[in-house]
This record gives structure tokens, sequence and C-alpha cells, in this order.
């Protein structure tokens, strides 16, 4: 047996040490193999860009305090009996015993301080007919709200409140969000008091609702519930996206599908009616429809898409301009003009006065067009 050890000792040790001399110079043959590895990089975005917040509580210190409550108490008339009027029983009814006391009725939203003047921004539908206006203050204080001016096409209300020191909101740019960007929405649902909830921009740009006349929405699953209209849509770091505005349910109950009104868009509502009294819009005096892809390829437009003109307002810009009814328009200021809502955003963005190149389709030639702006209307 002692003479099978030693036999065999010399091979097995030339074998270890062998191995040893291998692993030492070789070490990667020890690693396994590369996608049974689990590497901590690769739960960061690729691009190393990734810097959102674990908790989102420095945002809502920043911006809830320009979050309001909105309470508005609105006069019914009362209802008087049929036979009142009627003079064969008047003279059965004392109208002195008849009851005096006026009927209300109450409604509550949100609203949004957006400068140091005491200005806010809420939906047009949360104060609408309103005859008293109560803004409850994050602070507590409670002021009297006056209504500066409203926009129904946007359904946007600009108010006032005399109240020291009001906490005005930062505004952010909505222009610049991307779809899954986080939201908070801060508002007042169901009167429960001020609330937060959070969500990711799930669309931007939504139009077509049938909402209001001008549609630009970002689209959010940020849950937004009766009360939080009027309230704030704000980014990660507290800024001011847009003014929540609806839901897209007819139960009224969010179901992760709501619409906010851009900030840019609410604060030149807000400066317009501050300045003017009113929206100043665009306007090319014109009445059109988009185009399908069929028609515009049969009438051989290229890339298939225009709106075609179905009427024109006598002696207004486009009138003007030289434009007739049956010319579709291709282009305005260089952007394709293939969607009716966006086009006629387009336009309303421009100053009355400001130049407007079309690019126009007739009878098979393409013209070029310059026209000049005017206001629009006020609607009745």
């Amino acid at each position: 047996m002692k003479g099978f050890l030693r036999y065999i000792s010399w091979p097995v040790a030339s074998g270890l040490l062998a191995a040893t001399v291998v692993l030492l110079l070789f070490p990667q043959l020890t690693s396994r193999p590369q996608e049974d590895q689990m590497n901590t990089n690769d739960l960061a975005p690729a691009n190393g860009s990734w810097s959102g917040p674990a908790s989102y509580a420095d945002a809502v210190a920043q911006a809830a305090p320009s979050v309001v409550n909105i309470y508005t108490r609105k006069e019914l008339p009362r209802q008087r009996h049929p036979l009142l009027d009627d003079p064969l029983f008047q003279r059965f009814f004392n109208s002195g015993n008849q009851p005096r006391q006026k009927r209300m009725q109450s409604s509550l939203g949100s609203g949004v301080i957006v400068n140091k003047e005491g200005y806010l921004l809420t939906n047009n539908h949360v104060v609408d007919e309103a005859d008293q206006i109560i803004v409850l203050l994050h602070d507590g204080r409670e002021a009297k709200a006056q209504i500066i001016g409203n926009d129904p096409e946007t359904d946007l209300a600009v108010l006032k409140i005399d109240a020291e020191n009001p906490s005005a909101i930062n505004i952010g740019e909505p222009s610049q969000a991307r779809v899954g960007d986080v939201v908070l929405a801060i508002g007042n649902p169901f009167g429960v008091g001020q609330s937060v909830s959070q969500g990711i921009i799930s669309a931007t740009g939504r139009n077509g609702l049938g909402l209001n006349t001008f549609e630009n929405f970002i689209q959010t699953d940020a849950a937004i519930n009766p009360g939080n209209s009027g309230g704030a849509l704000v980014d990660a770091y507290g800024n001011l996206l847009g003014i929540n505005s609806a839901i897209l349910d007819g139960t009224g109950y969010s179901v992760g599908i709501g619409f906010a009104i851009p900030a840019d868009i609410a604060m030149k509502v807000l400066n317009d009616i501050v300045q003017h009294g009113r929206v100043i819009r665009g306007w090319l005096g014109v009445e059109a429809s988009a185009l399908s892809q069929q028609l515009a390829s049969r009438l051989g437009i290229d890339p298939p898409q225009g709106l075609l003109i179905t009427n024109i307002y006598s002696n207004g810009p486009a009138h003007i301009a030289g434009v007739l009814p049956g010319d579709v328009i291709i282009r305005i200021n260089s952007f394709w003009a293939g969607d009716n809502e966006r086009s006629m955003n387009l336009v309303a963005r421009l100053a009355p006065g400001d130049p407007v190149n079309l690019e126009v389709w007739r009878k098979g030639q393409i013209l070029q067009v310059k026209a000049i702006a005017g206001t629009r209307p006020t609607p009745n």
C-alpha cells in the first residue's frame, strides 16, 4: 500500500500544480457564461439618463400650495304653483304666506394660482353661471373670487382673489412633455380635500373628442375624478403642465383616461383675458373638412391629404386672398394640413395681422396664396 501511494503521489501533485498555474494565467475560465450572469447595470437605461426621484414629496410640496378648492353657489328659480298665475284662483291664495326662501345649488371644483397678483385658472364649467365663488387656499384661508373672464371654446375661466402673498405655481413646458413622463394630478376629488394621484402621460395632442372647440389635450392615467376639474397636472418636479379638465367615461369616475389643457394654452387664455377682456385668436374665415386618402389620391394630391374648402366667409382673410370654395389647402405656413382640428389650432395660435402662406390645390394645379390672419369672431 505504501508503495502504491508513493507511486501515485507524484502524478496527483503534478496535476494539481498544473491546474493552479492554468487558473492563475486564465482567470476567465472560472467565470460563468455571460447569459447566465446578472449584471446590475442591465437594470438601468442603456443611455444612463435615468434621474427620476424615488419620492414625489418635493414636487407636491412645491405645487400643492398653489392648488385651491373652489366652492360655488348658484341661485335657482323657485317653482311657482301653476294656479298662482290663474286670475280665477288667485283670490284663494294668500301671497303673504308664500315661502320666500331661495333655493341654492352648490358645486365644487379646483383651481390653480398662477401669479402673485392672485389670478387663478380653473375650468369654465366649474364656475359657469355661479352667483358666488369661494376659494379655499391650501393654508386654510378663504377668499371670495371674482370672474375676470372665460373662454368656453377651451373650457377655461380666469378668476381673481384678494389674498395676501398667494402662492403662485411654477409654469412648466408642456411642449417638451413626453409620453411616459411621470405626472401628478392635484385637486379636490369628491370634496374630500386636496389629494394627489400619480400616473404618466399617456398621449399628447389629443383632439377630436368633441369636448371643446379647441382641443390639444394631454392624456394621463393619473386619477381625475369629480372635483379635480380645474386642478393642476404637474411634472415630477412640481411644475404646471396642464389644467385637469375631463375624463373619458360615461359614469363620471376615473377609468385611467383623463385629459388636461396644456399650461401654455391656458396661460395665453389668461393673458388675453386680462389684457383684452377676451381671447384673441387668428382666423382665416373658411369652413373645411379633411379629405379622405382615397379622394386625395384620386385628385393626384401627394401626399394624399388636405382640407377641402366647403364655405368661405365674405370679406374674410381667405376670401380677400382669393381662396375659392372647392380649393384644397395642402399646407399652412409649411405645416401639412391633413387634420382639421390641428390646422384650426395652428391658425388660432396666429396673431391677427400675421402673414399666412397657403399651398392650395385647384383643378390639378398647385397655387401659392398669401393671406393675412384676421381676428376670430367671438362665439355667440
